[in-house]
């Protein structure tokens, strides 16, 4: 279970985003952590029940530092204020944009369970756009089941403007097919962060996107 005070530290943080208030309040951000990272764990061991191919993986090496990359930014905050993680079944931290899985993004305020292929690469997208014209039927049984309306409502993503150059203009499935990135999103009350019902309630969430990642994955292996 994840405490207020692990929320409390990010609404401090966001307040006070530098590095002198971090460092002294780093006791702080090290526990906030460490309970992050236990409650990953223990979501991890859930997923693995559904979707056994990620329940080798650990939660730090699915947790996203929260140093912010500063270098081509002009916000030079130097953190995140938010801590957030990505379980795949990818064999490195390099590999991971490259298969759909399972994020939680947990911060006050704008919280959320998000999973699917973002922006992915090229031959990826590619493979995806061709998955889906091949078997449009099953593809959309999943966006039209019970548990995917009832967490997600529907598929999100940057769409093209004009149709992928594969695909004529006027073909039946063109809504899906000019989308950039394919993305199952549920957001989260600040309440739900911290109820003992939370592990419960985004593994539930996973596992009703556990059929839209494995569709993804499939176009790419």
């Amino acid at each position: 279970m994840l405490s207020t005070s692990t929320l409390r530290f990010l609404k401090s943080l966001k307040k006070n985003n530098n590095r002198e208030w971090f460092e002294a309040n780093k006791k702080d951000f090290l526990s906030a952590k460490a309970e992050f990272e236990t409650f990953v764990d223990a979501l991890i061991q859930k997923i693995a029940k559904f979707d056994p191919s990620v329940g080798d993986k650990v939660a730090k090496d699915c947790i996203f530092r929260i140093y912010r990359d500063v270098r081509f930014s002009k916000d030079k905050s130097p953190y995140k204020t938010h801590f957030g993680a990505y379980i795949t079944s990818a064999s490195s931290k390099s590999e991971v944009s490259s298969k759909a899985g399972y994020y939680i993004h947990f911060e006050p305020g704008g919280a959320f369970l998000a999973g699917g292929a973002y922006t992915p690469e090229a031959p990826w997208l590619k493979a995806i756009r061709q998955e889906i014209d091949y078997n449009t039927a099953e593809f959309k049984k999943i966006l039209n089941s019970a548990s995917f309306k009832k967490y997600f409502g529907k598929m999100e993503g940057e769409q093209l403007v004009n149709a992928p150059k594969e695909y004529p203009k006027d073909h039946p499935e063109i809504g899906l097919l000019k989308h950039k990135s394919f993305l199952a999103v549920h957001g989260l009350d600040d309440k739900m962060l911290t109820s003992d019902q939370f592990l419960n309630h985004a593994a539930a969430v996973f596992k009703a996107m556990q059929p839209f990642n494995q569709f993804l994955n499939r176009a790419r292996d």
